[in-house]
């Protein structure tokens, strides 16, 4: 005789997940709980709420890759335990970090001998090289202001309005005025001869950016270079610049090589750029590449030895993962020149086919550039009756996320859309955008007759028509999603009663 029991709740090895009391009830969400999990459960819940996020290969306002070969997510899993600031412990990780440092000094021209060896580091991101970066410019202007017994308590940069927050943090944060270059309707990146005019004894560095990330351009980084030379030779000066190649830095040395940007011109003392950006890498690795030693002040540098040997650092972080930089490298030595090339090459083509798919349109100006970071930015010729935020809303039904943002001061009258055009995103994607975005205009086009009037409404209030109450403009826009969302709802729901 076969004896049996009855399973007891705590005996969950006979369960599957979604009929185990785990999926009953919440877990608590802002403390830990008391009691353990199977790790099976745990697992489950945690991916089912994930899958509530986007899709990542269909986030078109990030820069950041979102693909790589299964070889190297291999050599990332197999990596990922490594605290890449034990140097002693992993030598070879950091020699392959000092192997991706020269390769990218070499790519952007620094001024190097065959056996000599570039000054640079592996960073979290582009936001810490900048960081860095901006700090070795404060120190060295201090030291020189010391030494010509001239004050050095009111440091200043230079950039365009157009520049990352990354830069409005290090001006915060390490106490330098940011003085920055008014943007003006048609032209969205940094003036080079505005930028030399506010240029005084007290700045540090004049930041020009190879490739907006509000429209992909790039700046004028010669004629910069140029105007300032003058400038300092007339002042006594020597202001340098820094490059903030965090979009561009992989992008210009191949579809542009004959483009001056980097440490063939004098000026340039420090380039970052964003390995997880057009350096194909997963997101967590930036650099950031000195002209030569004299560039990056000594007393900056830290020296450590309780790891195991002398070590020297200069981060912001300690310790951090070294996968991404074992995928950096995997990247630079598995495409080379000629596969770097190759992907970029097809991302700028795919963009110009975004591009003209808009343009035919007819719905749409063009605010991006050819020449520049393969990205397509775009407004509406016509935003009467709808603007780019609810395009930009609409587009989600089909999984899109593509940003509308405003321009930064003077041009922030002014509303674009932008797509990123990243290795992953195919030419038969960038058709597909195309006719999602054609779908979304034509349904707000035919916006039913209510809306139109709550439009109507909203207009007679905001010119104070409505015995002196006026909705603000966020109110109106929720009603209009709102009453746009039922519209869409009741379609739906007498389509199915037909069918």
């Amino acid at each position: 005789m076969v004896l049996s029991k009855t399973a007891s709740q705590s005996d969950v090895s006979i369960h599957s997940t979604f009929a185990s009391r785990y999926v009953r009830s919440s877990l608590p969400r802002f403390k830990m709980p008391e009691n353990s999990i199977p790790k099976e459960a745990a697992y489950q819940i945690i991916n089912d709420e994930l899958m509530l996020d986007g899709n990542p290969r269909l986030n078109l306002a990030s820069f950041v890759t979102t693909w790589m070969e299964p070889e190297c997510d291999k050599l990332i899993m197999d990596s990922i335990n490594k605290n890449y600031v034990d140097m002693d412990e992993y030598p070879v990780t950091t020699e392959l970090q000092n192997r991706c440092v020269n390769m990218i000094a070499h790519l952007f021209n620094a001024p190097l001998g065959d056996s000599e060896t570039a000054v640079g580091v592996g960073t979290v991101g582009s936001s810490e090289a900048i960081m860095l970066a901006g700090l070795a410019f404060k120190r060295k202007w201090q030291n020189m202001r010391k030494a010509q017994g001239k004050p050095c308590d009111k440091p200043n940069i230079v950039t365009g309005a157009n520049v990352q927050v990354c830069w409005e943090k290090f001006a915060r944060y390490f106490e330098v005025e940011l003085k920055e270059v008014k943007l003006r309707e048609g032209y969205y990146v940094m003036d080079p001869v505005k930028a030399v005019e506010l240029v005084d004894e007290n700045t540090i560095c004049v930041a020009a950016i190879l490739g907006s990330t509000l429209n992909g351009e790039f700046e004028d980084v010669k004629l910069l270079n140029d105007l300032l030379l003058e400038k300092n030779k007339q002042t006594g000066w020597d202001t340098p610049i820094h490059v903030d190649a965090a979009s561009g830095g992989f992008i210009a040395p191949f579809l542009y090589p004959e483009l001056e940007w980097d440490f063939r011109l004098p000026l340039v003392k420090s380039i970052n750029v964003s390995g997880h950006k057009y350096g194909l890498v997963y997101a967590g690795i930036g650099w950031v590449i000195w002209r030569s030693k004299e560039d990056l002040p000594e007393e900056l540098i830290f020296h450590i030895n309780y790891l195991g040997a002398d070590q020297p650092t200069f981060t912001l972080n300690f310790s951090k993962g070294s996968s991404q930089v074992i995928a950096q490298y995997y990247q630079l030595i598995r495409l080379g020149q000629e596969g770097y090339q190759n992907v970029m090459e097809n991302c700028h083509e795919n963009a110009m086919v975004l591009k003209e798919g808009l343009e035919k349109t007819g719905y749409f100006n063009i605010v991006s550039k050819d020449e520049g970071v393969p990205l397509v930015a775009f407004s509406l010729k016509d935003n009467s009756r709808h603007d780019e935020f609810e395009v930009s809303e609409m587009l989600r039904r089909f999984g899109w996320i593509v940003p509308a943002y405003t321009m930064p001061a003077d041009a922030q009258h002014i509303t674009v859309l932008r797509v990123v055009v990243r290795e992953d995103f195919s030419r038969t994607l960038a058709e597909r955008l195309v006719l999602d975005i054609t779908k979304v205009i034509h349904d707000l086009d035919a916006l039913p007759a209510k809306i139109k009037a709550k439009m109507s409404i909203a207009c007679a209030q905001e010119n104070g028509k409505d015995n002196g109450w006026k909705k603000t403009a966020i109110e109106t826009q929720r009603e209009i999603t709102d009453a746009w969302k039922k519209f869409v709802l009741e379609r739906k729901t007498n389509k199915n009663k037909i069918c």
